[in-house]
């Protein structure tokens, strides 16, 4: 299978870790060559699985020398300078990257345009509050808790703990928090709703917004989502816990 990315086949060694689609089929580097490598699948569906096209792929374990923006960024760049309110920047690895973007920004007049801080990967958690001190350097900056990809590289065993952390420390900078990533997914794509997604969404009140995707029954998960915060509003106020008189039981 092809590889857009060709940087991949000089930076991946053996024993590395490939994620496919989002977790649903991954492996371990088994062989490296001049131009491909092999894969060993190590996990994927039960009755196997199929890998459609354009599908994502990551490499937990493998530094990738790719920088936050190439030439071909710079064109949107300018687009975004004259018209957007704010700029997604994902796959941010270091507080250089924040740097770098935010010289480019100023070189095109654009001292006022908001940044994201799509926090997707290992490396950007662990630099986090590094990064964090960079970012406020201008005044319009909100963080991203990008769930998908975080809990590809970082297991999604761990996906709670750094989700948490990542909380505390936005609270800390006294930064906005966007919580994204399949928030009632289920229900926008089938307009079934689950348990477990009723849960997730209750827990995203204590960010300043979620991000819903995409689906035939977005509407119906719009008012499902704002029932529900406004539900929680009353129990929670960011990380604090309101403790507010108990009002679901009958009067005995």
């Amino acid at each position: 299978m092809p590889c857009s990315l060709d940087v991949v086949f000089s930076a991946v060694h053996v024993d590395d870790r490939v994620v496919f689609d989002d977790g649903v089929i991954s492996g371990m580097v088994e062989e490296v060559g001049h131009d491909e490598f092999r894969v060993r699948i190590i996990e994927s569906p039960s009755r196997g699985g199929h890998l459609g096209a354009e599908k994502g792929i990551n490499l937990p374990d493998t530094y990738l020398p790719v920088p936050l923006f190439t030439a071909a960024d710079h064109p949107l760049l300018r687009v975004a300078a004259e018209m957007a309110d704010m700029l997604s920047l994902s796959f941010l690895r270091h507080e250089d990257d924040v740097d770098l973007i935010r010289q480019e920004l100023q070189r095109l007049g654009a001292h006022d345009l908001g940044l994201i801080l799509k926090i997707e990967t290992t490396s950007a958690f662990e630099r986090l509050p590094r990064i964090l001190l960079h970012a406020m350097r201008s005044e319009r900056v909100g963080v991203m808790i990008a769930r998908g990809d975080l809990a590809v590289e970082a297991g999604y065993e761990r996906l709670a703990e750094l989700q948490e952390e990542m909380l505390w420390l936005c609270e800390s900078a006294h930064l906005p928090v966007i919580w994204a990533t399949e928030v009632l997914d289920q229900l926008a794509k089938t307009g079934q709703l689950s348990r477990a997604e009723v849960t997730d969404a209750a827990m995203s009140q204590r960010a300043e917004c979620v991000m819903l995707n995409k689906g035939p029954h977005i509407s119906a998960a719009i008012e499902t989502l704002d029932d529900i915060l406004q539900r929680m509003a009353g129990h929670q106020r960011k990380k604090i816990p309101l403790l507010r008189a108990l009002r679901s039981f009958a009067d005995v």
